[in-house]
């Protein structure tokens, strides 16, 4: 039998638990990786900065996320990005084409996007995607699309690594 990684209590770490009272709910995610406190402070503010507002829009963010952690095979990041992917405005016709892979219907820019974080995620190199990028998108954009799928992929494998997964 799989020995699961310890959870941490939010009553046994206070920034825990200010976390999951905004949430109102306990997050796997969260309680594991309280077992570095350091860690999760110093996250929650990383993993702002790379996926909150800036020069790439929310859906796009979103997308490339949602495209790392269908690659990975993440089921923790996809359950916790679908609900922001369509708030951001992703159809759920979209929401399944990321899954199965098939990006035929969307826009060429989200195209480039799209293949740029899949190529990035399961090659960890991308040259001629990332070329591809350049007529869509600025040099910052693609730093910023570049870092959310980056974001993408530490989470995939944080989640994936100690087998969190959603809670039901």
């Amino acid at each position: 039998m799989a020995t699961t990684i310890n959870r941490v209590d939010p009553a046994e770490n206070e920034f825990l638990a200010s976390l999951e009272s905004k949430a109102r709910k306990a997050n796997p995610f969260l309680r594991a990786m309280a077992n570095r406190p350091e860690a999760l402070k110093n996250f929650i503010p990383f993993y702002a900065a790379l996926v909150g507002p800036g020069s790439v829009d929310r859906r796009t963010k979103v997308m490339v996320y949602l495209v790392a952690s269908y690659a990975n095979l993440c089921a923790f990041c996809i359950d916790a990005n679908l609900p922001g992917g369509r708030k951001a405005g992703l159809t759920e016709d979209e929401l399944r084409a990321i899954e199965s892979g098939q990006d035929e219907a969307f826009n060429p820019a989200d195209r480039a996007a799209i293949r740029y974080a899949r190529e990035l995620t399961l090659a960890a190199h991308a040259p001629a995607a990332r070329e591809e990028m350049f007529q869509h998108f600025t040099h910052e954009q693609i730093v910023e699309i570049t870092l959310a799928v980056a974001m993408a992929n530490f989470t995939n494998r944080f989640n994936n690594g100690l087998e969190i997964l959603p809670e039901a």
